[in-house]
């Protein structure tokens, strides 16, 4: 049973942008922090950014610098992860998950208990 599907990932130039979006069932939506992680082949899967409940906290990882943007929006069941000027080395795919806790969005330890099956996103030079 599938409970989170991203989408929105492409080939993109380098200083373009895309939008990724994170969409599941109304139960965790309302209930769930959500988060983005990344992982470039051959790398270990890196954070990305997370969202809580509500979307009063936010945490990014250090290496966005103000490019990227995570938004939620509960009356459509979806999280979104704005990325401009991006750059070849944010080639990845990119995962979204969910938990009732905050710590594991952003960890991903303990395992959050849920994870979506990744969307490519691929920035060309």
């Amino acid at each position: 049973q599938v409970q989170l599907v991203e989408s929105g990932g492409g080939l993109v130039q380098a200083g373009g942008s895309l939008r990724l979006s994170c969409e599941g069932s109304a139960r965790i939506f309302s209930n769930y922090a959500i988060g983005w992680f990344r992982q470039a082949p051959g790398k270990e899967r890196e954070f990305v950014a997370a969202i809580t409940v509500s979307g009063g906290g936010i945490s990014y990882a250090d290496f966005e610098k103000g490019r990227f943007i995570i938004s939620r929006d509960n009356s459509k069941n979806t999280v979104y992860l704005q990325m401009n000027s991006l750059k070849p080395e944010d080639t990845a795919v990119y995962y979204c998950n969910a938990d009732r806790n905050f710590g594991p969005v952003t960890r991903g330890e303990p395992p959050p208990e849920y994870w979506g099956q990744g969307t490519q996103v691929t920035v060309s030079s």
